[in-house]
């Protein structure tokens, strides 16, 4: 059978699945399945079989899981969601991130307040992972702007990589059974001392298959005019680590801001990685010009990637998982904006086109070739 590009693409008021060849001349759209309800997180899981996921959080009605087997032309419940014991005392607010496990039923489930969870049955059944939802900082947390939320998970092997906004990024050396802040380099604009044990606003985390070792990381940047305690804090949103996140560096250098939410990596070229920049103050692209920014030498030099965007009066925010890169032999990137639009990028992103105007504000944007 060709392979197919399947795109998921989760809103405020449910999610579409669009489709297209390997060519990726047009999508067809379906959906929205989940109607009315806001989706942050979708997973399009290659093991097998191709099954979708997606996340279903509704405030009054609670959360669901999502699951397709028919590459999103319809949907059912699994059998139960993530929740909190009881006697925890916490209540899931959201569901943010989900991600394959080691088994083909594997799956592992970020969620707010702050908490991982797994299933071994694809969803129907889940347990709270107690190293990081219990950790000793579990409680000393704060949340973001955007809730405090649990929405990256990286796995290699052993090694597991969590995103908490706001608490920062902490590792696992045994699969997830214990876990170590691990913000080294990491700043924390906003707290007075910049670079805390904890409590740091991760964005997003992205790590080469090609580069053992290699990740980057978009942190809360937009602090190189802060006037408060401790001063000025440029150049720490955009980030880079070479020793598997046990300590980061700055590649900040030559973007218009260092704020943003999405970070993406070339699935061929560890050295490829792109950004979107935002205005710290407004969460919208510098000067109403939309640009994608993507260095070739891992942060060294940045280039302005605007070909096929409005070039005035058009402020796009892209939220955390608004952008993902398919895995084709010349990669094409995908982003959504909060207003409703779904741009793709091919040739890495050269040339821009809008392949959907008018969609529901856009939380997440996945891609897989199955």
């Amino acid at each position: 059978m060709p392979e197919k590009v399947i795109l998921t693409i989760g809103t405020k008021k449910g999610v579409f699945v669009a489709e297209s060849s390997k060519a990726r001349g047009r999508f067809a759209l379906r959906g929205p399945f989940g109607q009315g309800v806001a989706v942050y997180s979708t997973l399009i899981d290659t093991r097998g079989k191709p099954r979708i996921y997606a996340s279903s959080c509704n405030p009054f009605f609670g959360m669901k899981v999502l699951v397709s087997t028919d590459l999103g032309k319809k949907f059912k419940e699994t059998k139960s969601a993530p929740a909190f014991p009881k006697e925890d005392g916490r209540a899931l607010a959201n569901i943010w991130s989900l991600e394959p496990g080691d088994g083909k039923n594997d799956l592992w489930c970020g969620v707010e307040p702050a908490s991982l969870f797994r299933s071994g049955d694809g969803g129907d059944t889940w347990e709270m992972v107690e190293g990081i939802s219990n950790h000793d900082h579990a409680r000393k947390w704060q949340p973001g702007n955007g809730g405090l939320c649990l929405h990256t998970i990286v796995r290699s092997g052993n090694r597991v990589h969590l995103g908490i906004s706001t608490g920062g990024h902490y590792l696992s050396e045994d699969g997830g059974k214990t876990f170590t802040a691990s913000n080294k380099g990491v700043g924390a604009g906003f707290n007075p001392d910049p670079y805390p044990e904890f409590g740091q606003c991760v964005h997003k985390i992205v790590a080469p298959k090609a580069a053992p070792g290699r990740m980057y990381m978009q942190n809360h940047g937009g602090w190189a005019d802060w006037e408060g305690p401790g001063g000025k804090r440029p150049d720490i949103g955009v980030l880079r680590s070479d020793d598997y996140g046990k300590s980061w560096r700055s590649i900040a250098k030559g973007l218009p801001s260092d704020f943003g939410f999405p970070i993406a990596v070339h699935p061929h070229d560890p050295d490829t990685v792109y950004v979107v920049p935002h205005v710290g103050a407004t969460r919208t692209c510098p000067d109403g010009a939309p640009a994608v920014w993507r260095s070739e030498n891992g942060g060294g030099s940045w280039k302005r990637l605007a070909k096929g965007f409005p070039k005035k009066e058009s402020f796009f925010t892209v939220l955390r998982d608004g952008m993902d890169i398919d895995e084709t032999k010349t990669p094409a990137l995908y982003f959504g904006t909060t207003t409703g639009q779904v741009w793709i990028g091919r040739d890495g992103g050269e040339k821009w086109d809008c392949l959907f105007d008018s969609l529901p504000p856009v939380n997440c944007v996945k891609v897989a070739v199955v």
